[in-house]
């Protein structure tokens, strides 16, 4: 673990490039169309017939949202009309059916997911019946064990949502806040009181969820050092176990939603690191822990206990305490990490009835890992959940001789050494308290396909 932080603006100003966020190593740009339903069955069958099946996590992507913000990234069906939401349940119940015919059913559900979009952009009855069948089709498990998440929009829920959550076996809660300042939330049309955020916050403590977590968003339009560090004061009066802190990447080209922000209102690069640096200091003066990326969290919450234990690691929905579970994403545009493969649902809902309908999962593009993506997940992991990579556990766990199958790498890594962003000798890698904002970077050196191709086109930048 990073214990303290050194944030070095000239370091952070130079090593500020693109590059991927690591949610998935490869990442999915690198996701083949070639990898479609037959080969997701193969993987299913061979998990099931390991020694020793991992258990699984679900993902449920439920896209719909009743207004929009203009930072959105997100694959999302914006609409008032709740009625759109009962034919997507429909072919979302058929997934869940075919899925779980897929899997041995003692394979037990550690993890569950819900998100979106709004989740609760559903009916309470919904909610249920959703529950229901996936009960009904995958082993859950019936005690307060297992790891049961769903991301909230405050305007979207009260305290009857959260102990409907609560009576369906939902034990943890995120919720969407991204900032306080009005005039920033107008900017983004997200206009949100913190007193919805704030009944949201206690029905989830009187049901005693075990973790509320505050997603947070730097870099929008109309932001500042002052006005940031108001909703931060604003936040740990909340109390919330984990926090968020994304770096806002305005990309009007790729997320047609963001034309809406006026460029000229977004903070200058000065001022972004300055809220960054403002916000590290005070999170962690707070008494929070640095996780890693934009993450932070109460030093007895689970992602703090994991990342001592050294079994934190990372997915597409961020950091996570399951490792050694095989994910299975449903929805429309839901990824999966099955066995040693990803695979990715369609995005659009015509094409998921389309595949439904002929029996097939509705898969449109995944990726077969070799030996050397295997090894190399395994070192970014290691390094951008822990800031520190032990060479003789991972020669011990691939077979291989460290030093002499990543000599161009290390070659890399002793000029990032030099700038003081970590150490290494024979033995180890050690991220430094200045290098560790700046993690990213670090791992790219380990990612081959980020040399074969112009990242620039495909990833935001790293702080």
């Amino acid at each position: 673990m990073i214990n303290s932080l050194i944030f070095n603006k000239d370091l952070i100003t130079r090593y500020d490039t693109l590059g991927p966020r690591y949610t998935s190593y490869p990442t999915a740009v690198q996701f083949d169309e070639s990898f479609g339903h037959d080969n997701f069955v193969e993987i299913a069958r061979v998990t099931n017939e390991e020694p020793v099946p991992r258990q699984l996590s679900l993902y449920f992507h439920l896209p719909f949202c009743s207004t929009v913000c203009y930072y959105c990234a997100c694959n999302k069906i914006v609409t008032k009309n709740r009625a759109h939401a009962a034919p997507y349940l429909k072919l979302l119940h058929e997934e869940i059916t075919m899925q779980s015919n897929l899997f041995d059913h003692d394979r037990v559900v550690e993890q569950l997911h819900w998100g979106g979009g709004t989740p609760t952009f559903i009916s309470h009855d919904q909610m249920r019946d959703l529950m229901a069948h996936t009960r009904s089709c995958f082993s859950l498990r019936d005690d307060d064990s297992g790891e049961y998440s769903i991301e909230l929009d405050p305007r979207e829920a009260n305290a009857k949502t959260i102990a409907l959550l609560h009576s369906l076996g939902f034990n943890r809660i995120s919720l969407g806040v991204q900032d306080f300042d009005p005039d920033v939330q107008k900017a983004v049309n997200r206009i949100q009181t913190i007193e919805e955020t704030l009944t949201v916050i206690k029905a989830a403590r009187k049901h005693a969820f075990k973790s509320v977590h505050i997603d947070l968003i730097y870099g929008l339009p109309k932001q500042t050092v002052e006005s940031f560090a108001r909703t931060l004061q604003k936040i740990i009066d909340l109390g919330p176990d984990r926090i968020s802190v994304f770096n806002y990447a305005h990309l009007p080209r790729r997320f047609k939603v963001q034309k809406q922000i006026n460029k000229s209102d977004l903070p200058g690069a000065s001022e972004k690191l300055n809220i960054l640096q403002h916000v590290i200091n005070y999170l962690t003066q707070e008494g929070y822990t640095y996780i890693g990326m934009d993450h932070f969290a109460r030093p007895d919450d689970e992602l703090a206990i994991a990342q001592k234990q050294g079994t934190l690691t990372r997915n597409f929905q961020g950091y996570s305490t399951h490792a050694n579970c095989d994910i299975i994403g449903m929805g429309i545009s839901a990824i999966s990490k099955v066995g040693d493969c990803y695979s990715q649902n369609v995005y659009e809902i015509d094409d998921y009835e389309k595949a439904l309908a002929a029996g097939r999962v509705p898969i449109f593009r995944g990726l077969k890992l070799d030996g050397d993506d295997l090894l190399r997940r395994d070192v970014i992991t290691q390094l951008i959940c822990h800031f520190s990579l032990d060479f003789e556990q991972i020669e011990a766990r691939h077979r291989i001789n460290f030093n002499d199958y990543f000599y161009n790498e290390i070659s890399i890594l002793k000029g990032m050494e030099r700038d003081g962003l970590l150490s290494i000798d024979t033995e180890k890698i050690k991220v430094s308290p200045a290098g560790c904002l700046l993690v990213r970077n670090i791992c790219a050196v380990f990612d081959k396909y980020l040399r074969q191709a112009q990242a620039e086109q495909t990833f935001s930048k790293t702080i």
